[in-house]
């Protein structure tokens, strides 16, 4: 039980981190008041699940890790490159909704993998899949 709550959580906190990255990253490029204010919301919510995430790591005596450098640098020119071509609210929307996907598949295929994981730690992972999914429905207003 211990390993698969260590490794679910993780996960959640690699996944927040990435998520956070990504929406830092687009801000720059927001000229839309209500996205910027999705981001900055959004921004705070990831922050919060990241840090419970990172106490309850704490807990297992296990260090928070920062996310893969190869997928945060493939993230970083992937986004880059799409937003020298367009700019606009509707890339950064659809920027956002792949990254939302990407975290829910991830963080439910991790929840589904890790069923011995602690129920505080599924529950802190479901929440954290929710906020994709919220997040990306708010994103769908800017197509």
């Amino acid at each position: 039980m211990t390993e698969q709550t260590v490794q679910l959580l993780d996960e959640c906190s690699s996944g927040c981190k990435m998520a956070i990255n990504s929406m830092r990253q687009v801000k720059d490029y927001v000229t839309d008041q209500k996205l910027s204010d999705i981001l900055v919301s959004y921004t705070d919510k990831h922050e919060k699940i990241e840090e419970e995430t990172g106490k309850k790591l704490l807990e297992y005596g296990k260090p928070e890790e920062k996310p893969g450098v190869m997928a945060s640098a493939m993230s970083w020119i992937s986004t880059e490159a799409k937003l020298m071509v367009n700019k606009d609210a509707t890339q950064i929307a659809k920027i956002i909704m792949d990254g939302c996907n990407m975290g829910i598949q991830s963080i439910s295929e991790k929840i589904n993998q890790f069923a011995e994981a602690s129920p505080e730690t599924v529950s802190l992972a479901k929440k954290l899949v929710r906020t994709e999914e919220n997040l990306m429905e708010e994103m769908k207003q800017f197509l």
